[in-house]
């Protein structure tokens, strides 16, 4: 998926499956890329430095992430060490940041939230001096609970209290049957969607509060892509519901 209008400007995504020994080439363009390693394994030659054995996890229930970072103007190749799931994340360059591979290790995981809102996080690009645009995190909701909770949103620029930025989910489910509800709204109620997303389906939140919730017995994985006109994240949560993590550790 592109950018397609004033209702989505800023984000490009796209899933490889990709066979043991299969090669994907393409050119970052205008974007800088995250190429995030969603299982198996993959080597990389760009024009900015090569990379191999990139990915270590069985399934992104397994494991902490690697990502590589590519600036734009570069041309790429990818090869599939093994049979491997690729995310291809895009969003308009701003400066010039360096190639180089986003390895995180077991200690990056970190807790969010708590009780029924308890979820697991692994934070790929989060850090406002990593990237021109994009944002990414990885989250593990549990069985049964919530996240990205409680409601929040991220759709205006309003310095220092919260910023402007487009954000996709891109699902995995284990099983793969499971399920999850998202719902999208904003205060006037000019949207307000609820919808059933399955294992490897995508969310477009171009707008609004968000919030999602796993079915009972089943673990879901989302990964997170965040850009906008300006390379900030601050969020505000929903006044009706911000009591909720009053007294969360996070």
């Amino acid at each position: 998926m592109e950018p397609s209008g004033d209702r989505w400007k800023y984000i490009s995504f796209r899933v490889l499956r990709m066979a043991e020994g299969e090669f994907y080439e393409n050119e970052t363009g205008g974007n800088e890329v995250a190429i995030v390693v969603i299982s198996g394994s993959i080597d990389m030659n760009s024009s900015e430095g090569a990379w191999e054995g990139v990915g270590t996890r069985p399934d992104p229930f397994s494991g902490p992430p690697a990502a590589l970072y590519l600036p734009a103007s570069q041309n790429y190749r990818i090869r599939a060490r093994t049979e491997a799931e690729v995310a291809i994340c895009g969003a308009p360059a701003r400066g010039r940041y360096p190639a180089r591979l986003i390895a995180l290790d077991v200690d990056s995981e970190h807790i969010r939230g708590d009780g029924q809102a308890r979820r697991r996080v692994w934070n790929i690009l989060m850090d406002e001096g990593e990237a021109g645009s994009l944002f990414l995190t990885e989250v593990i909701t549990f069985p049964g609970n919530w996240s990205s909770y409680p409601p929040h949103k991220h759709d205006t620029d309003d310095p220092p209290r919260e910023s402007q930025l487009e954000e996709l989910y891109y699902y995995r489910m284990r099983p793969a049957a499971g399920f999850a509800f998202q719902r999208v709204y904003t205060a006037d109620g000019s949207l307000d969607e609820t919808v059933t997303v399955h294992d490897n389906d995508v969310v477009l939140v171009p707008r609004g509060y968000h919030v999602c919730a796993a079915a009972v017995e089943y673990w879901v994985y989302y990964l997170n892509v965040l850009a906008g006109p300006k390379h900030v994240y601050r969020m505000t949560f929903d006044p009706a519901h911000e009591w909720i993590k009053k007294n969360w550790s996070w």
